[in-house]
Order: C-alpha cells, then sequence, then structure tokens
C-alpha cells in the first residue's frame, strides 16, 4: 500500500489493488464505483469525509478469469445477433451467460489474490475494531470479517450514462468461500438482462467492458440508517440544494424502491455560514429496515420496522447538515477535476456501532446535468370539469405521459408488456430495465425521489409517479390513464388521456427589461423550477397557500388545542401534528419550511413575503377556525391584514408567523426576505404593527430586514408620503385597490363587470402612488393581476416608471417581451 495510483504500477497486470491507490483516473483499471472510492479516500478524507476501506479485483483480473477459463469465445456466441427487445430472448440469453461464468473455477493466483487482500484486510479491521482484544471477531479470528462486496463496471458511472444498479452488490458477507462466491456473482452480473439490454441501447460493446470487484469494510447501517443524496435537485436541476433520503437499516431498500424513505432539502450557499439552512423535511414511511440474517439462509433480509419508528424521522438535524457538507464538499471537488460543473449522485450510511455517517459511494447525476441549459420545457394539463385523479405520489420529473397501464406484480411476467404502455408495479429494481425504456411512464406503489424507477424514467426521460401506496390495487392492465407529474411534487394519475400542451421557449433569446420582472409564487414545491425563468426574483409569495395547503389548521386552534370541541377536526389535528409535542411548533415548522423554499429558491434575489392575509371567512375554514373566528357581513373589508397582528384576539397566532420569518432570516441565513404589511389602513396601525413584529425579533433594519406595506386601499395612496416615513417601499394590490377606488366587491358576481384596473380612476390612484413613492426614495412596484392580464395596462405602469412588475408565471415570459418593446418605444 504504498503506490498513489494504479498508474504507478506496471498497467495492466495487477489482480488487486487497495481502494487508497486508486485516483478517478483509474476508471479503466477499476470501474467508475472503485475509482471514485479510491479518490474520495484519497483526497475528500482529510477533508473530514470518511470512506469505510477496502480493495478492489482489477479489469485485468476480470479478463485474465475470461480468457484462463475459455469463457470469452462461448459469451461471444451467446451474446451475438438477437434483439433486445425480445424480452424471452433477452432472458434466456442472460441466464446462459451468467451460468457460464458461475460455473466456472476460478484460476489459482487469481483466488490467492483475492484472499490474501481479504485476509490482511480482516487483519486491519481486527486491529482497529476490537484494539487487539481478537475475542469481539468471531471465531477462527480474521477470516470471518464482515464486508460488502460491490461491482464496479469499467463504462459505469459516466457524466451521460448512469448504469445505476446494472451489476450485483452483496452485503454482509465473510469467509473465504463466500467472498470468493460473490465476487464470482459480481463477475456474472456483467451478464444480468438489463446490464446486457442497457450496454446495447447505450451503443457499449459487451466486450470492451470489464469488471472490477470492490472488497470493502461493511458499515453497520444494519443498526441505524443509510440512504441516498444529491448534490442538486432531482426534478428541475436547481442546482443550489442537496436532497438527502434517508431509512433504517442497509442502503438497498432505498436504492431499490423498497420502502418510502424520508426525505430532507437543505441549501448550498448558506451552510457553511453558521447556519443550519434545512429547507425542508417529509416524513416517510420507512415500512421496512433490511438487516443481517442471522438465521444463516440468506445474507440479509427485511423486517417491519415498529410504528413509533416509522412516524419519527429517520436522522436527525446533525446528520442532516454533516451530510449535506460532505455533498457539497464531494461536488465541488469533482467539478474542480472535471472543469464543469458536476452534480453527484451519493450513497450514505451510518454505523450503528459507532454512531459515524460514512458515503459508500459517489458518481455523476446522469440527468440534470445534461440537460440545455438555455431551454425552458413546461407541460401544462387541461383537465375537464369533473374529472379527478384516481392516484397520487411523488412526483419524478416535471413531464406528462400518456397510454395504458399495464399492471404487473412480478419481474417474471414483463414479457406482457407491450411498448408504450405505462408500467405500473410495486417498486422496480435493475431487472424491470429491459421494459422500463418501452414505456410511456411509470408509476409505483412504494419509493422516493432516489429510488431506481425514479433514476431509470430521469434518464429515460419519461415521467414517473412512486410511493402510491395503491396503484397497483386502483389501476387495471388496458385501462387508458395519464400520468401528470407537472404540478410540483405531487404526481397525479388521471383516468384517460387527457389533452395538454408543451411550451418551449429559448432562455438566451430573451431580452434584459429596465423593470424589473418579477413572479408571484405561492406553492413552494413549484419554486425551483419557476425560478429557471429569467426574472428579478419574487413580488410577491403569498402565506395563504402554504397555511391553507401545508398547515391547514388555524393557529389558534394549534395554541388552544384542549379548548376545541371533541370530534373529527380535533382528530384530524392530531394526526397532523402527531410528531410534534407542542403543537404550535407544527405551525412555525410548517411555515418555514415552505417560505425558505421559496426564498432559498430565488436567492439571493429578493423574495417579498406577504404576511398572512385571510378573511375572517378564509381563517375559519381552515382545521379548528370556527371556534376562534367571528362572523362578518363583509369580511373583504373587515378583520384582516395589520388589523389582526396587535388584536388581543390574534396577537398569539401572528406570533408563531413571526417566529417562523425569523427561523429563515436568522437561523436558515436567507436574508433576501423582504416582510409586507397587507391591509395596513394607517400610518399609525403600521407603526403598531412594526412594534409588535421587533418584540418577536422581526426590528425593521435589523440584520438588513426591509418590510414593504401593500398599497390596496385609497388611503394608502393619498397618505404615501407618511406611510414612506414607516416603510421602505410599496407594493401595489391592484385587486383590492380596484375594488375600493371603485366601490365594488370583486367577490360579486352581479358588479363583476364594473371590476377593471384600467378605468381611469384606478389608473389615476396607481400614477399617484408611483410618484409620491419615488419622491420619497421607495421602492414601488406592483404585485396585482392587472399587469398579467392586460399588455396595455402593464405599458402605462412602464410609462410611470413603476420599478417592478410582479407577474402570474405563466404571463412571464410574454409580458418580457412586451415590456421590453414598450421600453424600447418609450426611450
Amino acid at each position: 500500500m504504498v503506490s498513489t495510483t494504479a498508474a504507478a504500477v506496471e498497467q495492466g497486470q495487477d489482480l488487486v489493488l487497495w481502494l487508497d491507490q486508486l485516483r478517478l483516473e483509474d476508471v479503466p483499471t477499476v470501474g467508475g464505483k472503485n475509482a471514485s472510492l479510491g479518490e474520495m479516500i484519497q483526497q475528500l478524507t482529510p477533508k473530514g469525509i470518511q470512506v469505510p476501506s477496502g480493495f478492489a479485483t482489477t479489469s485485468h483480473a476480470y479478463r485474465y478469469f475470461i480468457q484462463q477459463t475459455g469463457l470469452d469465445a462461448q459469451l461471444r456466441e451467446v451474446l451475438g445477433g438477437f434483439d433486445i427487445n425480445d424480452v424471452t430472448e433477452l432472458r434466456r440469453r442472460g441466464r446462459k451467460a451468467r451460468s457460464l461464468i458461475l460455473n466456472a473455477t476460478f484460476p489459482s493466483d487469481l483466488r490467492a489474490a483475492i484472499l490474501d487482500a481479504y485476509h490482511r484486510m480482516c487483519e486491519l479491521a481486527g486491529q482497529n475494531l476490537c484494539l487487539g482484544d481478537e475475542s469481539c471477531l468471531r471465531d477462527n479470528a480474521y477470516s470471518e470479517v464482515d464486508v460488502a462486496v460491490r461491482s464496479s463496471a469499467t463504462a459505469e458511472d459516466l457524466p451521460d450514462a448512469s448504469f445505476a444498479g446494472q451489476q450485483e452488490t452483496y452485503l454482509n458477507v465473510y469467509g473465504d468461500q463466500e467472498v470468493l462466491i460473490a465476487c464470482k456473482k459480481c463477475f456474472a452480473s456483467l451478464f444480468t438482462d438489463r446490464a446486457i439490454s442497457y450496454r446495447t441501447t447505450k451503443h457499449f460493446d459487451h466486450f470492451d467492458v470489464a469488471l472490477s470487484v470492490c472488497i470493502q469494510r461493511m458499515v453497520r447501517s444494519d443498526l441505524a440508517t443509510s440512504g441516498v443524496m444529491f448534490s442538486i435537485d432531482t426534478e428541475t436541476g436547481f442546482q443550489q440544494a442537496v436532497l438527502i433520503t434517508a431509512a433504517y437499516g442497509l442502503g438497498e431498500n432505498v436504492v431499490q424502491g423498497t420502502v418510502n424513505p424520508d426525505e430532507y432539502v437543505v441549501f448550498k450557499p448558506t451552510l457553511n455560514s453558521g447556519h443550519k439552512p434545512i429547507l425542508s423535511k417529509r416524513l416517510g414511511t420507512k415500512a421496512l429496515r433490511m438487516v443481517y440474517d442471522t438465521s444463516g439462509t440468506e445474507l440479509t433480509k427485511n423486517e417491519p420496522v415498529p410504528l413509533a419508528d416509522q412516524n419519527r424521522f429517520a436522522i436527525d438535524d446533525d446528520d442532516i447538515l454533516q451530510l449535506a457538507q460532505w455533498a457539497c464538499i464531494i461536488e465541488d471537488h469533482y467539478t474542480q477535476l472535471q472543469g464543469t460543473y458536476s452534480p453527484m449522485d451519493i450513497e450514505w450510511a451510518k454505523d450503528g456501532l459507532t454512531g459515524e455517517l460514512f458515503i459508500v459511494q459517489a458518481r455523476p447525476e446522469t440527468v440534470q446535468s445534461q440537460k440545455a441549459q438555455n431551454e425552458l420545457r413546461t407541460y401544462h394539463l387541461e383537465v375537464p370539469d369533473g374529472v379527478a385523479p384516481v392516484a397520487r405520489g411523488r412526483a419524478v420529473g416535471a413531464l406528462i405521459g400518456q397510454g395504458d397501464a399495464c399492471v404487473i406484480l412480478d419481474v417474471n411476467q414483463i414479457a406482457q408488456f407491450r411498448p408504450g404502455e405505462v408500467l405500473v408495479t410495486a417498486r422496480t429494481d435493475p431487472d424491470w430495465e429491459p421494459i422500463m425504456k418501452q414505456a410511456s411512464a411509470i408509476v409505483t406503489d412504494q419509493g422516493g425521489r432516489t429510488c431506481h424507477a425514479a433514476i431509470i424514467a430521469r434518464e429515460m426521460g419519461i415521467p414517473a409517479i412512486v410511493g402510491c401506496d395503491n396503484a397497483t390495487q386502483v389501476l387495471t392492465t388496458g385501462e387508458p390513464i395519464t400520468v401528470s407529474c407537472a404540478s410540483g411534487e405531487e404526481g397525479l394519475i388521471y383516468p384517460g388521456q387527457l389533452p395538454f400542451h408543451v411550451d418551449t421557449v429559448q432562455l438566451d433569446s430573451l431580452p434584459e427589461t429596465r423593470t424589473k420582472i418579477m413572479i408571484n409564487v405561492g406553492n413552494p414545491e413549484l419554486a425551483f423550477g419557476l425560478a429557471a425563468l429569467p426574472n428579478d426574483g419574487v413580488g410577491l409569495a403569498r402565506l395563504e397557500f402554504i397555511i391553507a395547503n401545508h398547515i391547514k389548521i388555524h393557529p389558534l386552534a394549534l395554541l388552544n388545542f384542549e379548548q376545541l370541541p371533541d370530534g373529527a377536526e380535533k382528530r384530524q389535528i392530531e394526526q397532523l401534528t402527531a410528531l410534534y409535542d407542542q403543537k404550535p411548533q407544527y405551525f412555525v415548522d410548517k411555515l418555514a419550511q415552505g417560505v425558505a423554499i421559496l426564498a432559498a429558491a430565488f436567492y439571493p434575489k429578493p423574495v417579498v413575503v406577504r404576511l398572512s392575509d385571510f378573511k375572517s371567512n378564509e381563517y375559519a375554514h381552515l382545521l379548528g377556525g370556527e371556534t376562534f373566528e367571528p362572523a362578518e357581513e363583509n369580511p373583504m373589508i373587515g378583520w384582516r391584514g395589520a388589523s389582526r397582528y396587535t388584536d388581543h384576539r390574534y396577537r398569539d397566532g401572528f406570533a408563531l408567523e413571526c417566529q417562523a420569518l425569523k427561523r429563515v432570516r436568522d437561523e436558515m441565513g436567507l436574508t433576501n426576505v423582504i416582510l409586507m404589511v397587507p391591509f395596513c389602513r394607517t400610518p399609525d396601525e403600521g407603526r403598531l404593527v412594526l412594534q409588535e413584529m421587533a418584540q418577536h425579533g422581526l426590528g425593521r433594519g435589523e440584520n438588513g430586514l426591509q418590510i414593504y406595506v401593500m398599497c390596496e386601499l385609497p388611503n394608502n395612496v393619498v397618505l404615501a408620503d407618511e406611510f414612506s416615513q414607516v416603510f421602505d417601499g410599496f407594493s401595489i394590490g391592484s385587486n383590492d385597490l380596484t375594488q375600493l377606488t371603485l366601490g365594488l366587491d370583486r367577490d360579486s358576481a352581479l358588479v363583476a363587470h364594473l371590476f377593471d384596473e384600467r378605468s381611469k380612476g384606478v389608473r389615476r390612484m396607481v400614477a399617484m402612488a408611483i410618484q409620491t413613492a419615488k419622491e420619497n426614495n421607495r421602492k414601488i412596484g406592483i404585485c396585482g393581476q392587472g399587469p398579467s392580464d392586460y399588455p396595455e395596462f402593464a405599458r402605462f405602469l412602464v410609462e410611470q416608471g413603476i420599478d417592478s412588475i410582479s407577474l402570474n408565471p405563466d404571463t412571464v415570459l410574454s409580458t418580457r417581451l412586451e415590456i421590453a418593446d414598450m421600453e424600447q418605444q418609450i426611450s
């Protein structure tokens, strides 16, 4: 173990090399997986990343085995001249190729080289783990130390091809014969059906690819947790997030999609600045854990996870942040090494004996990194009235697919599948790959966003919905369905083939504008994708969407839970808050996570977050809300916005809102968040609100905090100079300003025909607001519906010199083009 690279040894003649001898350029010698492990051991362990030690057989060892046993000619005959789309014939040929390898005998020198290295590895493990006390090892000293035996092909883990799961891994292997058997099984796995099919599809010659085997110290994650993480958002390509998945036991369950794991999202830019930017935490069911099979009949087995463990997160915040930091270090290293941005797909494990985290694999992400960065494709599904989804799960790929469902529960039945159908199954593993590439979409009952089905679907460019729980029960073979992943994190499956369209925009052809073009965003699930639109930030982020759709509970119902009457609502609140000892913390956590994702998606651009502006009738619709809300004749102009925040009847609820927003800015470091007070009737009321916010750590000017006010009442316009002394800026809410200027209720169908932002009175109010704000050196933009609906209204705003226009996402591109043209004409 003295040389630093395989290249330092006589090229191509070594049968075994230690991982710490390897670098990334040694892919031809030990394959992508093992070269990457060696790269990390040599270069990244000094930076604190832990990688289990071990050794690898070389590509020369594989070719030597094939030649010495006379298998080369036999395998060429078996694999010659057949159609890989003929699943039956593919399975026959693959079975024959694997049988040839498994029935061959290792040459004596190769056998000796593997066992000598294994014995030395066991000696080192015994010294490290037992501190000289061999009694903690199995009988017969070092010959039975547990190892992981992993395959590493010389063509795998390339930037444009995943080869994920194409070859086999064997865990909890111990003893001389078991190690040799596992090595031979790895060699044979170079000719699994899916590997043969995948290489043919990717135009790799079967005999240009060799296989290296890694024998690596086991991380005892059977006693703890493991998972997969990506240093990029897997669905949108957003580069500033780390996605981590976690479940109990050995990691194969997460990789293969046997379980629905927890998911955590961490924001990169503020990760190493003393902040804790965990943007979101999503609880998975984690119903099974893979552990050692102590009965001896198998190497591993699955056992059920107790319900109490299912209902808590598998790892704590410290582990989440540590893993995210490691993902950034690994990504930065490979980016520097490759000379181009290199997001990574990483497997990790936690040792239940020592509590230590380890990286057990790292390879290039192969989907988002290969997409054209100058093109934006957006799918839009047109759902007829009355049509509802029949199943739902986690969306993979922002695409839409259609076809007849083909429900298959056993891989032995894949010959029933027909090209263009939607594959519906409990879960997939690499044995399903021959038909996955023929599917129009994939639907699984189990799995998370990093499972095998998700990875392959992304690479194939087809939508997948994983973790549906019941798709195989509610869908029927032959039934036409539409699989939509175009609405955010939740994927929806509809009956029939519904109409949809695709918008394609060349982003590098869009003009710049003097007027800042911002976006109105409410749904955090869409934020990472919307950030790809050309924009200058978010002009309006509504808390109401997060509260209504992600929290669902009235804040006062959480603060006064015991006062609620017994019944279905109270039971539902108990279910939603089951993870929390203190129920109000549920509101704070969920709101902070929703706002944090919005802020992170557009960081460091400004994100204007409007404080809650439900009307009393809307608050009453939240769980537990009727107990705490008054009945108002006209809630549209009643107890809403600023008037609630300092009122003794709601002040405690507003305090939860402030706690969440303070966490986003101070704990997560997302200081691009600008807060905005809605429906503020007088400057004095504004001052009271600022005092209340300051009491909760949101003091104007502290940590760079800016606070805007909605300009949506005539009094905001008339007294704009006085409001300028209280707030840092304005955002015109053209919806409310129009209704209050014209004296009509915008919810009333009887006067709806009179509602028009373009009316002379409204335009005069808008012009006055812009002029007064500029005179007082205050920023002013607009976030209402008007400029999204009417190009002439947008032109009017540009002529008045407004600083920014915030638009609905579907009008951002078209309005940008129009405003660029307007600005050119005006100048």
